[in-house]
């Protein structure tokens, strides 16, 4: 079935793979090369759309160190087809047998491939995007987005959205409304370079993730079709893609906007297989504290005279991160996004008796 999926990943084409020494990444995976391949045992699979912008990524990715001991990741080359349409049973699969998909793509397309892959488990889904802009446009516009496409299908299973990293001048108006009226969250490009770590909670709760590179500035990742100077540098990004390896919630990201043609001296393919490596690094330090029940949780009971209702925040003792649950009834689809993911800036504002926006827009989802 794995070779009617992809094609091989072709180490021939790859100038510097055999040269690699045993430590390093390209040497520790486990390689899609024609022969049957035993899935059973993986915990991420690597997927290239298009051979010429993965294998770029591969190069420098492969040439990375491998400090992930007993972490099995494979390799399984590029998808035959590049239609985005064909990567939904793919993604189906993998996540079917607990085995989280890392995309590399060139289009933001492929971002609406992971949302469908969630639709047969018949969730109510979060997806959080990394982008410099929201592309969303009036539905009467002729010109439907991926993120259309999304917000708008009648059969929509999104529960919540976050944008994170977009900037104000490509924001239109109509995007910002159907923000606004779905109660989604956004932190723009100033507000999250100021404090990086109010992204994390957010990535926590996150079923899905996309990355686009557009959202680094193009000093340091040129190889994107509509550059701009503005953006986050390469660190701050590579912060964000570990904040997502870590949240034992998601199960699915997707790296998208890198064009090799584009690229200068490979440096765009470095951010990407760093943004990559980091991203492996947080999902290596999982720690198995998301709340399936409340043991090893400290509750903490906030009063307030702003709400007819008790706030209850849980803090976990094995990390430290705080969650907050919702105090309304719900239906039963939306059991799993009771217990909203917060911080302890966030527990400290509810004791001064101020209710953070992100916890407010949370409870008028429910409703």
């Amino acid at each position: 079935m794995i070779n009617n999926w992809f094609l091989p990943v072709n180490t021939k084409a790859l100038k510097n793979y055999n040269k690699l020494k045993s430590h390093q990444f390209g040497k520790k995976i486990i390689l899609h090369k024609e022969t049957y391949l035993d899935l059973s045992e993986c915990n991420i699979a690597l997927i290239g759309i298009g051979q010429i912008n993965s294998n770029a990524i591969r190069e420098v990715l492969y040439n990375t160190s491998f400090p992930f001991k007993h972490l099995n990741i494979v390799d399984l080359g590029n998808a035959r087809k590049e239609e985005p349409t064909f990567l939904i049973p793919i993604l189906k699969e993998l996540m079917n047998s607990n085995i989280l998909p890392v995309i590399l793509g060139a289009s933001n397309e492929y971002c609406l491939s992971q949302y469908h892959a969630y639709k047969h488990k018949k969730l109510m889904i979060n997806a959080v995007l990394l982008d410099e802009k929201i592309d969303y446009n009036n539905p009467r516009n002729k010109t439907q987005t991926f993120l259309n496409k999304i917000i708008d299908s009648r059969n929509s299973h999104l529960f919540n959205l976050s944008m994170l990293g977009h900037q104000a001048h490509f924001t239109s108006p109509d995007a910002s409304k159907i923000f606004e009226k779905n109660n989604f969250e956004t932190i723009r490009l100033g507000k999250l370079r100021s404090k990086i770590e109010t992204s994390e909670p957010i990535i926590r709760d996150a079923d899905m993730m996309s990355i686009n590179i557009n959202a680094i500035r193009s000093s340091e990742c040129p190889g994107v079709k509509s550059p701009t100077p503005s953006g986050l540098f390469t660190e701050e990004a590579c912060q964000i893609a570990r904040y997502a390896g870590m949240s034992e919630k998601l199960t699915s990201v997707g790296f998208y906007g890198y064009h090799s043609d584009l690229d200068q001296n490979q440096q765009s393919a470095h951010v990407i297989a760093q943004l990559l490596w980091y991203f492996i690094d947080g999902f290596y330090s999982r720690k198995n504290d998301y709340p399936k029940s409340m043991d090893g949780l400290v509750e903490y009971v906030v009063d307030t005279k702003k709400t007819e209702y008790s706030l209850t925040f849980w803090k976990s003792e094995k990390t430290g991160r705080w969650w907050m649950q919702v105090p309304l009834k719900t239906k039963k689809k939306l059991l799993r996004h009771q217990l909203i993911p917060c911080s302890y800036q966030d527990y400290q504002m509810a004791c001064r008796e101020e209710l953070p926006v992100r916890l407010i827009n949370a409870f008028r989802r429910f409703s």
